[in-house]
């Protein structure tokens, strides 16, 4: 018998050779993970477009947290990327995701190498940042938008963590030519024309994507960054989206579920393991669909939850968005349908009348999936051919920086080999970001490109706080319409400590940004990033090395122009906050993270951020109580499906239910609209689309503001996949009854025929 220590040596050699093994097949360990952070699909303001009016009621496809780890199979080296369908990350709740992986993992994951960037939808639901300038619209703090991104991120980080795999990550960069245009042009020709003339274009083309394949069941995801804003929906949907980024993500996962598994069935992810029997002929079905009217509304003892976890996760990352549009017809004064003006993007010096088309312009849907359809179909082709294996060490470097007061080194105006010291400002934003944008434009007289302000202004924000000589003068040219770095009361209304980050994994360079970037100065970023590494180490760094700008991450602190795009004071440099040297702040702070990161020293913590979640205001009423017409119940059908009812692929069917507040429940991995299929005569009904599908919308309504009444549709748009056959749409919910309890409830529609 073999003693112990004869044991511990075997175990020991079995371990050794277990490591060679992987390390001779796959370079790392990789996990990919996703889960459902939609949040609450009524009553809640969206967070983006800053329009008080754009009030959430329903559900255009559902938003995903989705999270990738990357660790070294032979040291304690590792990092998770999260990408979140939501417009930005918030520095509230990284803390709080933060402190759950503390007590989850211990010692594993924190904010050195966990990071969490937003796709920039404009169409998610709000109040989940901590300072107030981002949660005035949505009535303050929402927690219910809280709690599920925390849960979500959590959730998909626990999933990619418990999938650790032997596996490869393979690297491929692309050209997309039709997915972005610059909606500042006026801003970006004012930088130098020398570098410039560097560039074809005024806004990136290329697409970078990493594609993970596990050494035993092959490809697992794929992770890409691409810079393009979340801006194809407009701000009057009231219909929760991931917009054109969240609907190339599905596209993708359906993509690759469709192409793994047998071609022959037409039947979406979530029951693609079912046969149809295609042998009924079309009387048979109507005959079959006749026999099945409308249900009335159920009660159920347990929430409904339909939703199968996808085996492949594919996530469209967002970068220096920060000037660029999806509206690539242009931009159109919609009173005179002529163009705008070039400089101030205003119709007869209005800012209200200007706005950017999409391609699918009138239909801002059909414009989200075409911009989204083109990032996937690029993303297929770089998946396909990624060939590219990154090889090498994981790093990582974080730091906190005060950005209200640092001292930043310049060159010197007129001297060749000078330089100067100069200062970032206290948070302010400029007149100029009240005019909105081509994608969403502002309100009164405000037009972008002010750089004066005018009295009437001055003296609404003097009413807030009038800013001292010294922030004006640091701001300049910026005139400041609100001094956001100093107002204090009730809490902090912007933030002034920001966490920058950077990720190595081999040849790939991660460097995560509290905001939005502008084409220009994520290429100034990149490149200096690039230059510096190679410069400090050109046998591990060489002109091979991948350099991408992982855009709204970890926290947010609105946009980051060029010195010369600040100067011109459109939207994007009045929303620059620290003041016309915060990128050379951002390149002098990255180069230190990249020095350490070369060096392994380790750097300070820095400042840390305000944790004010016990101070937040909550303004939003909570649902008191649901109610239904007399002689009606939860889940009765108010308008149905026509008795008899067939149609093409192509066109719309739509039910009508009576219903209760989507908050009661957000149906979280599940689903409130689902249409189902019976694949067989008197056999059972199965869901084959829902929520989370581009094809399916829920919208939801009450009568008049407040009232317990309320009202849900089911609204499908067949897709050329979907397969002859019976079909019905059903509508999941809950309500709330005067003493508080929830109950969950369902209702059907009548079946109808599919040709």
């Amino acid at each position: 018998m073999a003693t112990s220590v004869q044991l511990q040596l075997q175990f020991h050699f079995l371990v050794l050779v277990v490591r060679a093994v992987f390390s001779s097949s796959s370079e790392y360990l990789i996990g990919v993970g996703s889960y459902d952070i939609t949040g609450p699909a009524s009553d809640v303001n969206m967070m983006g477009y800053a329009n008080s009016d754009q009030i959430v009621s329903g559900i255009h496809f559902r938003l995903r947290a989705r999270a990738f780890i990357v660790a070294d199979p032979q040291g304690n080296d590792r990092l998770a990327f999260v990408n979140i369908d939501a417009c930005m990350a918030s520095q509230i709740v990284t803390l709080k995701v933060l402190d759950r992986l503390k007590e989850r993992y211990e010692g594993v994951y924190t904010e050195k190498n966990v990071a969490i960037s937003g796709i920039h939808t404009h169409s998610g639901p709000g109040g989940y940042l901590q300072y107030v300038t981002y949660i005035v619209t949505s009535l303050g703090f929402v927690r219910q938008s809280f709690d599920v991104l925390v849960d979500g991120i959590e959730k998909a980080i626990v999933q990619a963590h418990e999938s650790l795999r032997p596996g490869s990550v393979f690297v491929n960069k692309g050209d997309l030519l039709d997915a972005g245009v610059n909606r500042s042009p006026s801003s970006y020709l004012n930088n130098p024309e020398a570098e410039r003339s560097k560039y074809e274009y005024n806004v990136d083309k290329e697409m970078t994507l990493l594609k993970f394949v596990d050494s035993q069941s092959g490809p697992i995801g794929s992770f890409n960054w691409f810079a393009t804003h979340g801006t194809s929906m407009s701000r009057t949907n009231s219909l929760i989206s991931g917009d054109n980024k969240g609907a190339a993500a599905r596209f993708m996962e359906d993509w690759f579920q469709k192409n793994t598994s047998d071609s022959s069935r037409q039947i979406p992810r979530r029951v693609s393991t079912i046969v149809y029997n295609p042998s009924r002929n079309h009387s048979r079905l109507l005959d079959i669909a006749a026999s099945y009217k409308s249900s009335r509304g159920e009660r159920l003892d347990a929430k409904i939850r339909v939703r199968n976890n996808a085996s492949f996760v594919s996530a469209f990352c967002q970068s220096n968005c920060g000037d660029v549009s999806p509206n690539t017809l242009g931009t159109f004064c919609i009173d005179t349908g002529l163009p705008c003006d070039f400089n101030h993007s205003t119709c007869n010096g209005k800012n209200e009348f200007c706005y950017g088309r999409g391609p699918g312009y009138p239909d801002e849907f059909e414009s989200t999936r075409i911009i989204g359809e083109k990032q996937f179909k690029m993303a297929v082709e770089l998946f396909n051919k990624a060939e590219e294996k990154l090889q090498g060490k994981i790093g990582y470097q974080h730091a906190y920086i005060d950005f209200s007061n640092l001292q930043v080194t310049v060159p010197k105006e007129g001297c060749d080999d000078c330089d100067e010291t100069v200062k970032t400002c206290p948070a302010a934003m400029g007149f100029g970001f009240a005019a909105g944008t081509t994608d969403g434009p502002g309100a009164f007289d405000f037009k972008q490109g002010d750089d004066q302000g005018n009295a009437f202004w001055r003296k609404v924000r003097n009413v807030l706080r009038t800013p001292g000589p010294e922030q004006v003068q640091c701001q300049k040219p910026k005139p400041i319409l609100l001094d956001t770095g100093e107002m204090k009361i009730p809490y902090d209304w912007a933030p002034s400590i920001l966490p920058i980050q950077i990720f190595r994994v081999g040849q790939l360079i991660i460097l995560t940004v509290p905001g939005e970037f502008t084409t220009m100065a994520g290429r100034r970023l990149r490149d200096a990033i690039k230059s510096f590494l190679i410069s400090l180490d050109g046998e591990e760094f060489s002109d091979n090395l991948h350099v991408v700008i992982a855009g709204l991450s970890n926290t947010y602190s609105q946009y980051i122009t060029t010195f010369e795009e600040y100067e011109v004071q459109r939207y994007e440099g009045a929303s620059t906050l620290y003041g016309p040297h915060t990128l050379t702040a951002y390149i002098q702070e990255f180069k230190k993270l990249a020095l350490a990161l070369v060096s392994g020293e380790t750097l300070p913590r820095g400042p840390q951020p305000p944790n004010l979640l016990d101070k937040q205001i909550s303004l939003l009423a909570d649902v008191v109580v649901d109610g239904v017409p007399g002689g009606s119940d939860f889940g009765d059908i108010k308008v149905d499906v026509p008795p008899n009812a067939s149609y093409a692929r192509g066109h719309v069917v739509n039910a009508t239910f009576w219903s209760a507040c989507p908050r009661n429940d957000l149906m979280t991995e599940g689903s409130f609209a689902v249409v189902e299929m019976q694949l067989h005569d008197g056999g059972n009904w199965v869901p084959v689309y829902d929520d989370d599908d581009f094809c399916v919308k829920f919208k939801w309504s009450r009568p008049v503001k407040m009232s317990p009444v309320s009202q849900a549709t089911v609204e499908w748009r067949i897709p050329e996949s979907a397969v002859v056959g019976v079909y019905r749409l059903r509508y999941n919910g809950a309500f709330k009854a005067l003493r508080g309890k929830i109950t969950s409830f369902s209702g059907s529609s009548r079946a109808f025929v599919v040709v």
